[in-house]
């Protein structure tokens, strides 16, 4: 039997290793200021579909009305859910900020750290559950929150060995102008709807969807672009990302940079790594964003870690160095006063009954990510020996 499509179960060691990454993560984030809140797995469906979050919002799982709610909006051939799982993080943030802004700190700085859902084709690297690690600066407007993103999550990268990251950046506002310049600007949408797919399809492949889109004139410029566009040099509008000094050398300006979320107003962020070809995380600024439910604009920022690629790009971690398995053949009560002493030595004790197959319980453990073990028996000294 099988979860779901595009959904995993985690075996302990994959669950610890996940662990062992959020809680690297987690305090490089803390060491800076950031505060850690939490958001329902649920969002209101109206929410969710509101037009701003490009199309993710048509991989929404939705989750049907309930009771009478339900058996009324059959009969009247009404939409049948209200609710949604939400396909990121942010949504729910501004939501969030929305409720809450009267007893938050004039500037949010927010961890989030959960899984979203997205109905989409599962494949490699792409999942229909997976976990979302961002961070989110609300309330400043300049390009301090920009550069303390970018250093953070650098930061975060390379605490858990990713060292090689580096980022794509961008700004919507660029995008826009030089759309126009294109003549693409009646097509805005669809017409970054085929920039965004330069990597899968290639400059030929982007420029046959503007020319049935738009014609062979303005396909023409854009194939002139986007050729152009891997010696382009960062713009004076990204002037800022200079303060970030030798981080600085780690940004790469990418003109064709699109991020799918319709929520983006700003700069806009990609993370990539040179072992994959896909981005491992990504985000950018949505300054429009709170003000659709708090009435009045806020200025926000986030970059956001896909932690299932990241996850799959760090080797599988040894065994643990402090993990101890004691076997024990009888004296429940004599192994659970070692195990508390043992504990306070600073090891991590499993007790576990010694099996008549020692040899085979002894590689399950160390299989399991176990690294010493020793055969406890009242009155004895511990021989505490490697699980190798």
């Amino acid at each position: 039997m099988t979860p779901p499509r595009g959904m995993r179960d985690l075996l302990p060691a994959e669950k610890e290793a996940r662990e062992s990454v959020l809680s690297a993560i987690r305090a490089t984030y803390q060491a800076r200021g950031f505060q850690e809140i939490e958001t329902p797995a649920l969002e209101e469906l109206a929410r969710l579909t509101s037009g701003q979050g490009g199309d993710n919002e048509k991989l929404v799982f939705k989750v049907q009305k309930r009771g009478e709610d339900f058996e009324r909006a059959l009969e009247a051939g009404e939409e049948l859910a209200d609710l949604g799982l939400r396909f990121d993080l942010t949504v729910p943030l501004t939501r969030y900020f929305a409720s809450n802004n009267a007893k938050l700190p004039r500037v949010l700085k927010a961890i989030q750290i959960g899984p979203v859902w997205r109905a989409e084709r599962p494949q490699k690297g792409r999942y229909r559950q997976f976990l979302q690690c961002d961070i989110d600066i609300i309330g400043d407007s300049t390009e301090l929150a920009e550069l303390e993103l970018i250093s953070a999550s650098l930061a975060a990268l390379d605490a858990i060995g990713l060292s090689g990251a580096t980022i794509r950046i961008n700004d919507r506002r660029l995008l826009t102008s030089t759309m126009a310049e294109l003549g693409l600007q009646d097509h805005l949408d669809k017409a970054l709807i085929a920039i965004d797919k330069l990597d899968k399809i290639g400059v030929d492949g982007v420029v046959a969807e503007l020319t049935e889109l738009v014609g062979q004139q303005a396909s023409h410029a854009a194939r002139g672009w986007l050729e152009a566009a891997p010696s382009a040099a960062m713009p004076e509008i990204l002037a800022w990302t200079a303060q970030l000094g030798l981080l600085a050398q780690r940004l790469r300006f990418d003109p064709t940079l699109v991020r799918g979320m319709g929520y983006y107003t700003g700069a806009i962020f990609e993370i990539e790594h040179p072992e994959v070809a896909y981005s491992i995380g990504g985000g950018g600024r949505y300054d429009e964003m709170v003000g659709r439910w708090a009435g009045t604009d806020t200025p926000a920022v986030g970059i956001s870690l896909g932690i299932e690629r990241i996850l799959d790009l760090i080797p599988a971690s040894s065994a643990t160095d402090n993990s101890l398995v004691l076997l024990v053949r009888d004296d429940a009560s004599g192994a659970l006063r070692s195990q508390a002493e043992l504990i306070a030595q600073g090891w991590r004790v499993r007790l576990e009954r010694q099996a008549k197959n020692t040899k085979a319980q002894l590689a399950e453990l160390a299989a399991a990510g176990f690294s010493h073990f020793a055969f406890f028996q009242e009155g004895s000294q511990l021989d505490i020996k490697p699980l190798s």
